[in-house]
């Protein structure tokens, strides 16, 4: 099989599998499984044959796989069917084959009783079809099929226990938001077409950073921030990333799928693929620094104060990404794809063991898992995978995240002290000071999270028995990168622009010392606070414990806030991080009442004009409607009025009528 043709059928695979597993899935339940996971396995292992084929990207030497033929001859620009793949799409590519693999192999047990399962295992291989277009894509218009196709898959897996009015809200909410971010991103394709003259995306690149016959956009600014629009939706980066922790309402594989190598790294990637578009304009990189550093800070503070352990990874996914589009915004695209690599698999990781846990302790309350002891015992496997993913996450060596994060801090000191041409200092001193203060933060949650979950104190945890093979399988195989991904920073620059990826001692020291410090401190809050969990009993476990694990999950989800209060956190005088963020915590918690703002800014006035057009039409056009139907039944009610049947009555009217006129004409002809 030559390269062109199994880089054609990576995304057609799954695809072909969704096709068939939702026209099937009813009619041949048997048939569901296999064509889940066939597929998207035979569609991993080929994206492994075409990252090998490739050898190690241009740096090896290796000219990207480019295939084209034309789709629609607009009389313009034209849109071509076109696949492009260098060291980037590549490995990216095998991310996500993998991350597929697992979430497929790990919903086999996780979803096993349910009985939509069918669909939604078609759904997850769509979403994987969708977006492994987006990676290969060389066209813009191709691209933004997988980038639509990800958006209303992403609103029925979200939605998927639409039984329970979190899901429902959540998958609404989800497209809302993601769909608002569209628009403007649209109109920017459209933009930068008609600047460039070109949909294809490597002609894009290759003109801007041609050294001599490059072709400088009109509208840089403005092509850049309409961009940055619709990847501040997807990526779910400030402000449109309310969505995002919402989305936890949907099954735990599907949220792994979501934030660990699909949706919310769709928008990463493609700035990483048309980086010279926001690099041709300084204040475009300004406006993607700012908005990296707030959403790092922001969302690091919002994940220490929940008490749901799936909002807090959700929070934790937005500030990873932020640290992406922060080495974005330095230009270093290399190190921003490296570290969405990396957080890739030990974010899966860590949503797969938290689906474990919930099933466990039937609960996703951090609150009473804090109540409860013995539930490391309970469940091994996931103890281990994920307190490994919970210190990549901090950033401590020698784990991936360490030196996927370092290169972010790199690139960020290398701008700040000057040394990155087009990038304004300011931007690189954004980027790092926002970065460190994340570590430091970071590390806090992660400890927080791996403390009040394992080292509960007080009644034991219930005994599910062992987990499903398929589960723990599925943890110890993402457990492999997690720990050793980073170690190939050496060679990865070979497959991306040459830059060095190696950790630098200055944001090393930096780095891991804020992270050790945020680990210290948390450590230190929580034996402060640890003694008053056994005096203040909280809430109680919702979830039936012979249930299974998404009937749990679900069952969790319905009964948490009936439970413990708001969504976002339990009143717990037992959190180390409410001791920590004091006076910060509850407007941390609700993520600083964004949702509110949006709500009176937007939902209510939309609300009230929705009322006043509903009141206008009811009021003012039905009343002319009712007009225009009521005056011809009043006249046919007199005309019928009239018809008596008595002659005696009509020949006096047409007497009275008829000497009516005579007057009439008497008096016309007498000039009256």
């Amino acid at each position: 099989m030559t390269t062109t043709t199994a880089a054609v059928l990576v995304p057609l695979l799954p695809f072909l599998g969704a096709a068939a597993g939702l026209l099937l899935g009813r009619r041949a339940p048997g048939f569901v499984r296999p064509l889940a996971l066939l597929p998207t396995l035979a569609a991993t292992v080929l994206a492994v044959v075409v990252a090998v084929r490739q050898g190690g990207g241009e740096g090896a030497g290796k000219a990207p796989l480019t295939i084209a033929t034309r789709l629609a001859d607009t009389g313009s620009v034209p849109i071509d069917l076109a696949l492009h793949i260098d060291g980037f799409a590549a490995l990216v590519a095998v991310l996500v084959g993998v991350v597929a693999c697992c979430v497929q192999i790990y919903s086999t047990g996780y979803l096993r009783d349910d009985p939509r399962y069918p669909s939604y295992a078609a759904l997850v291989s769509l979403f994987t079809a969708a977006m492994l277009l987006v990676v290969y894509s060389d066209d813009l218009i191709v691209l933004l099929v997988g980038w639509e196709i990800m958006g209303i898959c992403s609103y029925f897996l979200v939605g998927h226990y639409w039984e329970t009015a979190a899901a429902r809200s959540a998958s609404l909410k989800a497209f809302l938001v993601t769909k608002l971010g569209d628009v403007p991103f649209l109109i920017g394709i459209f933009a930068l077409a008609g600047d460039t003259g070109t949909f294809r995306i490597s002609e894009i690149y290759a003109r801007l950073t041609a050294t001599t016959s490059g072709v400088p956009l009109d509208h840089p600014t403005l092509i850049a921030l309409l961009l940055l629009a619709g990847v501040a939706g997807k990526s779910a980066q400030f402000p449109l990333h309310t969505w995002l922790p919402d989305a936890m309402a949907g099954p735990t594989p599907v949220s792994a799928l979501i934030h660990a190598a699909t949706m919310v790294a769709a928008g990463v990637y493609f700035i990483a693929r048309l980086l010279p578009v926001f690099a041709s304009s300084a204040a475009a990189l300004a406006v993607l620094a700012a908005m990296a550093a707030i959403t790092m800070v922001g969302s690091a503070l919002a994940a220490l104060a929940q008490d749901d352990i799936k909002r807090v990874l959700a929070y934790s996914t937005v500030g990873q990404l932020g640290y992406m589009t922060g080495a974005l915004a330095v230009d270093d695209r290399g190190a921003a794809v490296f570290h969405l690599i990396a957080h890739g698999a030990f974010k899966a990781l860590l949503f797969l063991g938290a689906g474990v846990i919930i099933h466990a302790a039937g609960t996703n309350s951090l609150a009473a898992m804090s109540r409860m002891s013995g539930l490391p015992g309970r469940i091994p496997d996931a103890y281990w995978t994920t307190t490994v993913a919970l210190l990549a996450l901090a950033a401590i060596p020698p784990f991936a995240g360490f030196f996927s994060k370092e290169a972010v801090l790199g690139a960020a000191e290398h701008a700040a002290t000057g040394h990155t041409a087009a990038v304004p200092t300011g931007v690189g001193w954004t980027v790092l000071v926002a970065g460190v203060l994340t570590a430091l933060l970071t590390a806090a949650y992660a400890g927080r999270l791996w403390l009040l979950a394992f080292r509960g104190k007080g009644e034991q945890a219930p005994d599910h028995g062992r987990q499903p093979i398929a589960l723990n399988a599925v943890l110890w195989v993402l457990f492999i990168p997690t720990v050793a991904l980073g170690l190939f920073y050496g060679t990865l620059p070979d497959w991306f622009d040459g830059e060095t990826l190696t950790p630098t001692l200055t944001t090393s020291v930096l780095g891991t010392g804020a992270a050790l410090i945020g680990l210290l401190v948390m450590y230190a809050a929580w034996r402060h606070t640890s003694a008053r969990a056994a005096r203040v009993p909280i809430g109680a476990v919702a979830a039936h414990p012979d249930a299974a694990d998404a009937v749990s999950e679900v069952e969790a989800i319905a009964t948490h806030e009936a439970a413990y209060g708001s969504i976002a956190g339990a009143t717990d005088p037992a959190d180390p991080g409410r001791l920590l963020l004091g006076p910060l915590h509850r407007h941390a918690a609700a993520g600083f009442h964004l949702d509110a703002v949006y709500s009176a800014l937007f939902v209510r006035p939309v609300r009230a004009a929705a009322g006043l057009v509903r009141f206008l039409d009811r009021e003012v056009v039905e009343t002319y409607v009712r007009g225009a139907a009521g005056a011809p039944r009043l006249l046919g009610a007199a005309v019928r009025r009239a018809q008596t049947g008595n002659v005696q009555t009509y020949l006096g009217a047409l007497l009275a009528g008829s000497l009516v006129l005579a007057v009439a004409a008497v008096l016309v002809a007498a000039g009256a």
